[in-house]
């Protein structure tokens, strides 16, 4: 399966976005950023196939820092296959 590297990055990058927002709000109500990231991961996972292509990533799926740096590095390394190819 060939992964949208490009939708995959617009992706993350809204994911980053409300990982920041969720970081500034401190003790405020976050709950429903929290479910907004919750389901953001969880649809990157279905829509791009990650666990084909990082094996542990539905492991770390839960802290969002780790998640975000995987999916950089899926998205490096899919581009440099496409590169190759």
């Amino acid at each position: 399966m060939k992964l949208n590297v490009q939708k995959l990055k617009e992706t993350l990058k809204y994911l980053e976005s409300k990982q920041r927002e969720l970081k500034k709000q401190n003790q405020s109500d976050t709950r429903s950023l929290e479910s907004m990231i919750k389901y953001l991961k969880k649809d990157m996972m279905e829509q791009h196939d990650l666990s084909d292509h990082h094996q542990l990533i539905k492991q770390e799926i839960k802290d969002t820092e780790t998640f975000i740096e995987n999916v950089k590095n899926i998205i490096k390394i899919n581009s440099l296959n496409h590169f190759l190819l």
